[in-house]
């Protein structure tokens, strides 16, 4: 008789990093230049406008999302290394206050005084696992990588410039700015459904719910930045 075993497989999301990076940098550079074209094609005569401002304004967009990004990634390792240091002192200073933490913890998820003893005990025989520990389960605290800030700033800016340069590729082949805009409409509209329905699936939303809530944000965007500059050039 023969006995098979079956393996357990967990399936979790990763690189979530990576993958909010691609989120923030695409969803911005879909709506923003799009906005900003159809808010143009409502009040200029020459694609060449249009084109010199969406670029103009891909640029600026990449730089500035990427630096937010960098700075976020920074700030979040300056916070980590600051706690670090902390938790280093006050294990060197107050060692028992912390094994009191460190049993609270365990209490938590109802573990007796005794358990709780050994574990706080074992754990301060290492000062390094003991810090580590401290951070992970006190403060919610993950090591950051050392690269974080680097490689979301490029995620970002790169997926913001490649957001945006899709609603502008139209009014390289088309005549006038109306006929850019229809065409700008139509790709974007598309991109926007299909990054919506992607964003739903890695993060385990409703996947139609999801896509139509990415691309209801960017027609919005679009058609009240179209309406703004129609009306103030028909004022004005």
């Amino acid at each position: 008789m023969t006995t098979t075993k079956v393996l357990h497989k967990e399936e979790h999301l990763r690189s979530s990093d990576f993958i909010t990076d691609i989120v923030i940098g695409m969803s911005d550079g879909l709506t923003v230049p799009f906005a900003l074209a159809a808010g143009l094609s409502g009040a200029v005569q020459h694609n060449s406008i249009v084109i010199t401002a969406g670029i103009a304004e891909i640029v600026a967009g990449s730089i500035a999302m990427g630096l937010g990004g960098y700075l976020a990634g920074k700030t979040e390792q300056e916070h980590y290394e600051s706690e670090l240091k902390r938790e280093y002192d006050e294990v060197e200073d107050i060692p028992e206050e912390e094994k009191k933490e460190i049993k609270a913890v365990f209490a938590h998820y109802g573990l007796n005084e005794l358990t709780q003893n050994t574990i706080a005990d074992e754990l301060a025989k290492d000062k390094d696992k003991w810090v580590d520990f401290m951070m992970k389960y006190e403060l919610g605290l993950e090591k950051p990588n050392v690269n974080r800030a680097r490689d979301s700033a490029a995620t970002i800016g790169i997926s913001y410039i490649i957001g945006g340069l899709i609603p502008l590729t139209a009014y390289f082949f088309t005549q006038t700015p109306l006929q850019g805009l229809k065409i700008s409409a139509l790709l974007t509209v598309i991109c926007l459904f299909l990054f919506g329905y992607f964003k739903s699936k890695v993060t385990g939303q409703p996947l139609l719910k999801g896509a139509l809530k990415v691309t209801m944000i960017g027609i919005i965007a679009a058609a009240a930045a179209f309406l703004v500059a129609k009306l103030f050039n028909n004022l004005f």
